[in-house]
């Protein structure tokens, strides 16, 4: 009934609406909300999607403290900018733009960007998977504005930077002013963070940090450098009182793997404020290449299922982006769900694909996006049936090495082929060793005697 009395509204009276509900975060309050949501998106997948979020607030699922966070704790300018930039430009309004774009360009958008502005660092982190790009290297101002605008016209509002240090960037705030209407995910190591910047965040309103971290002062100092632990926890602690929602990043490792699947690690985090965790897993890419650094078959898998518990028990999102394959139906690379755009402006598949044929400066977005080289990714990600081993480096070493030699392929720095050349061997090996884990476990976990269960991330964003 309240979904149909509502149905003639506009999405400026709905955003209205649904600001003007944002100061209440209890449960009747929310599912308000998500009615008002509803009635955004075009595409049935999202629709459903509101409806699910809608019985678990019902239900007071524990995962409904994350949204009733941003309502609860953000400063008013960040909350009001997530909900219009994220929720109703990228999540609502966005996919009907990204429907529109692939009916009339033959090809459904990717939902993200990574830019990368500046290769600029005051780091030398061993085993960084940016670590052999120059650091001399940066996009100009007007170039990531290009790059923002035509990834607008597909109906992206959100985009993550990462680098380098993005910090480093000096005019970077201008990006975001220009760009209001956007919601940007920031990688960094922290230790530019005062209450300087924190002010500038204020302002904006429409910027998430990601603090680098590799465990706790121990871990983090011996690869980022002495005190800087100590650096990022202050950050946060500046953050968490201006009212700033900022995320955790980590790499796991051979060595921390124990420390970052530890209820202990995980509940200094939601004390200290974090709102989201993105979990990325060390492949030799990048600086000094290290096999030893790389995780055990076992200990990804350890992360995996650790990652569940945590989902069900921490008042924070998630992001795994190598287990999370059957959430979001396998690789996201090559402009499935996301690309790259270095600081040389090179269009990569992914952040650790340092490979392209396509350059901002020569092409656009829309004709990279529509490349061969992206189409063959995007057609080799349909092949692989079990979606705990999605990557094309380290679980499908072969397509990887296959698309690298495809025509027109350049590396995008010294070195980048050594994972597909003089480490091959070794890729081999770990694919088969963790596909003895991954196998078992997709077919108990994920199939039925009806053969695999639908994918989670089966509709498009």
């Amino acid at each position: 009934m309240m979904l149909q009395s509502l149905k003639n509204y506009t999405t400026e009276k709905i955003l209205s609406l649904l600001l003007s509900l944002a100061t209440n975060s209890s449960n009747e309050n929310l599912v308000r909300m998500t009615y008002l949501m509803e009635l955004l998106p075009k595409k049935d997948y999202y629709r459903e999607r509101i409806k699910w979020i809608r019985q678990l607030i019902r239900e007071n699922h524990p995962s409904i403290e994350f949204p009733r966070r941003v309502l609860r704790d953000l400063h008013p300018n960040q909350r009001d900018k997530w909900i219009a930039n994220l929720a109703v430009n990228h999540l609502l309004s966005g996919t009907n733009k990204r429907k529109a774009w692939a009916e009339r360009e033959g090809y459904y958008p990717p939902s993200t960007v990574v830019i990368s502005p500046t290769m600029k660092c005051n780091l030398s982190c061993y085993g960084c998977y940016a670590g052999d790009y120059q650091k001399s290297l940066e996009l100009s101002l007007e170039e990531v504005d290009s790059v923002l605008t035509q990834v607008k016209e597909m109906g992206i509002y959100f985009a993550v930077i990462s680098g380098g240090e993005p910090f480093f960037k000096q005019d970077i705030f201008e990006i975001f002013k220009k760009h209001s209407d956007m919601a940007f995910l920031v990688f960094t190591h922290g230790g530019l963070i005062d209450e300087r910047m924190v002010d500038r965040l204020i302002s904006v309103g429409n910027v998430m940090p990601a603090f680098s971290l590799e465990g706790y002062e121990k871990e983090t100092d011996e690869r980022r450098g002495p005190g800087h632990f100590n650096k990022v926890m202050a950050a946060m602690d500046l953050l968490k009182e201006a009212g700033i929602s900022f995320c955790g990043s980590f790499t796991q490792t051979s060595q921390n793997t124990d420390i970052i699947t530890s209820d202990t690690f995980m509940d200094l985090l939601v004390e200290k404020g974090c709102f989201a965790l993105w979990l990325f897993s060390y492949v030799p890419v990048g600086r000094n290449p290290d096999l030893g650094l790389m995780p055990s078959p076992e200990q990804r898998d350890c992360m995996r299922r650790r990652t569940i518990d945590f989902r069900t028990e921490k008042p924070m999102l998630i992001v795994d982006f190598w287990n999370d394959g059957p959430i979001i139906s396998g690789c996201i690379a090559g402009g499935r769900k996301y690309f790259h755009v270095n600081a040389n402006g090179d269009i990569e598949p992914c952040v650790f694909c340092h490979f392209a044929v396509d350059n901002i400066r020569r092409t656009t977005l829309r004709e990279a996006l529509n490349s061969p080289l992206f189409q063959k990714i995007r057609s080799c990600q349909g092949k692989h049936e079990n979606l705990l081993r999605p990557c094309m480096l380290i679980d499908h070493p072969a397509a990887g090495r296959e698309l690298f030699s495809s025509a027109g392929v350049y590396p995008t720095h010294e070195g980048a082929g050594e994972i597909f050349a003089d480490l091959a061997s070794h890729m081999d090996d770990y694919s088969r060793r963790y596909g003895e884990i991954a196998d078992p476990a997709w077919e108990k976990e994920f199939c039925g005697e009806a053969g695999p269960k639908k994918r989670v991330g089966d509709g498009k964003g």
